[in-house]
């Protein structure tokens, strides 16, 4: 007679209970995008399932997240001209170049139904149409990785928008700025416990140099100690790998505090204890801007302002920064630097200054 301790054993070993969907390991953005494209060509084309296990096939979340946003305008485009997108040519492919450039934008309709959506925004900006032709790329040159017959990328041939590696759409911060910002963020808000939890996180952000979707997928558990250093052991988000952030003083204070002997869970974390995510720092950094009266902005910016700073300090070293900044490239690091000189050191305000006294003499 078989024992109930064999019969669980055996249970547990039972191929049927041991079976299960890969796809369940896909991150976020990869089952996203394939419930999207499953909703619009059914579970039998191969198309869900490629497109997201290309987006699993990306290192940085930040990738994922930009790569399914792109390829879904990618999509809808073949969609709209008739074409399945795995079937797309070069003619094509060139053409979405175009649409790109011409095209209006989803925007919400005001005083619409709740998710309404009309084509009536902006074309699409530069950084978005490089974007979104990159991820098209992207998932043919996977296609042709993973095919046995090989695939012809006919994007390799398709012109992409030049952009400007000095040049950033978000407003800098100067340093009392981001003092101002700080002093709002732990002084302004009637709720102490998202005081503690603004302060923070914009701390950590600027001190530590680290990207948001860096931060926001760390957890308590995190936090360390080494040689005199309180730490933050996090994924880098490019390229992969584990690094040790060292936490400034003024930053672990505000940290613990937040924390209150929390030992789990997210490091930063709403209410009831789910992961923060990216549209509520965006939220965030907007209302306080808003109510210290500086240019509203999103934390993409954060790691920039840091990084400028910590360059026009006396005696800055680039290579450390550089560490700091975890940029692979120098060059990279080096751009902060040109952008600052671009506007503090512009000939202009020189010029502008000794016009200004010459036409003030003049209207003596």
């Amino acid at each position: 007679m078989t024992s109930s301790v064999e019969l669980e054993r055996g249970s547990r070993t039972s191929p049927a209970i041991l079976r299960r969907d890969p796809r369940d390991l896909w991150p976020e953005h990869a089952r996203k995008l394939h419930d999207h494209l499953a909703g619009l060509y059914g579970e039998a084309d191969p198309l869900p399932a490629l497109a997201a296990a290309w987006i699993a096939h990306q290192r940085s979340a930040n990738t994922q997240r930009a790569y399914a946003r792109g390829f879904k305008i990618f999509e809808e485009f073949a969609r709209e001209h008739g074409a399945h997108p795995m079937a797309v040519r070069f003619p094509l492919a060139d053409t979405f170049r175009l649409y790109l450039e011409t095209t209006p934008t989803w925007v919400r309709v005001k005083g619409g139904r709740r998710g309404e959506m009309i084509r009536a925004g902006r074309p699409y900006a530069e950084a978005s149409r490089a974007n979104a032709l990159s991820a098209a790329s992207s998932f043919f040159a996977y296609l042709d990785t993973v095919s046995d017959t090989g695939v012809k990328n006919p994007f390799d041939a398709v012109q992409r928008p030049y952009l400007d590696p000095d040049y950033s759409p978000t407003p800098g911060y100067t340093e009392q700025e981001w003092a101002k910002l700080l002093v709002t963020a732990r002084d302004h808000h009637r709720i102490a416990a998202y005081r503690k939890r603004a302060y923070a996180l914009l701390l950590m952000l600027y001190t530590c140099c680290l990207r948001v979707d860096s931060l926001l997928n760390a957890r308590v558990e995190d936090l360390g100690y080494d040689k005199g250093h309180r730490v933050l052991l996090l994924e880098k988000m490019k390229g992969g790998g584990r690094k040790k952030k060292p936490i400034p003083p003024v930053t672990w204070d505000a940290l613990q505090d937040y924390l209150g002997g929390r030992k789990t869970g997210w490091l930063f974390c709403t209410a009831s204890g789910g992961q923060l995510d990216e549209p509520a720092v965006w939220r965030l950094l907007q209302s306080l801007a808003r109510r210290a009266g500086l240019p509203l902005r999103g934390p993409h910016g954060v790691k920039g302002d840091a990084v400028t700073h910590a360059l026009a300090k006396k005696d800055a070293r680039p290579d450390k920064v550089q560490r700091w900044a975890d940029h692979k490239d120098s060059r990279t690091t080096q751009r902060y630097n040109r952008r600052k000189e671009l506007l503090d050191d512009s000939p202009g305000y020189a010029l502008g200054a000794d016009l200004a006294g010459a036409l003030a003499h003049e209207g003596e």
